[in-house]
């Protein structure tokens, strides 16, 4: 999904695809996959003390929302400068902090959104391939 919102980045500021947005989508796939995994490691804490996947889910749902946004946000924000560059020097750079900037803001979305959701489906349908005793 963060490539999809790189994607959309370079469209939205109007550059092609380069080797370098590539290198920047390279960076953000790791980016993208820690907020994954702040967010199943603290559901999976919470499953296992409630025994309630759809509780654990909005659990940690509450308590990773600011982690997760202010780490997006603060990633952004620090690429800004060098994504409206002006300048020759730094023009080649652009578009890999365009990768990274517009897939680190697109990609919290879905992680916030999509995440959850999909936490709770995989939990239900282990429950029913796996039934408790």
């Amino acid at each position: 999904f963060g490539i999809i919102g790189a994607l959309l980045g370079h469209i939205i500021m109007g550059y092609d695809l380069s080797i370098i947005s590539i290198f920047g989508m390279i960076a953000l796939c790791g980016v993208v996959i820690n907020g994954g995994l702040v967010y199943t490691v603290t559901a999976n804490k919470y499953n296992e003390a409630r025994d309630n996947p759809y509780n654990a889910a909005l659990e940690a749902a509450l308590r990773r929302f600011r982690p997760i946004v202010l780490t997006a946000l603060t990633t952004f924000f620090g690429l800004a400068p060098m994504i409206f560059e002006q300048s020759i020097q730094a023009r080649f750079l652009v578009p890999m902090a365009i990768s990274l900037g517009y897939g680190i803001l697109f990609s919290t979305v879905i992680i916030l959104i999509l995440t959850p959701c999909l936490y709770v489906i995989s939990q239900d349908l282990s429950s029913f391939i796996k039934p408790k005793h």
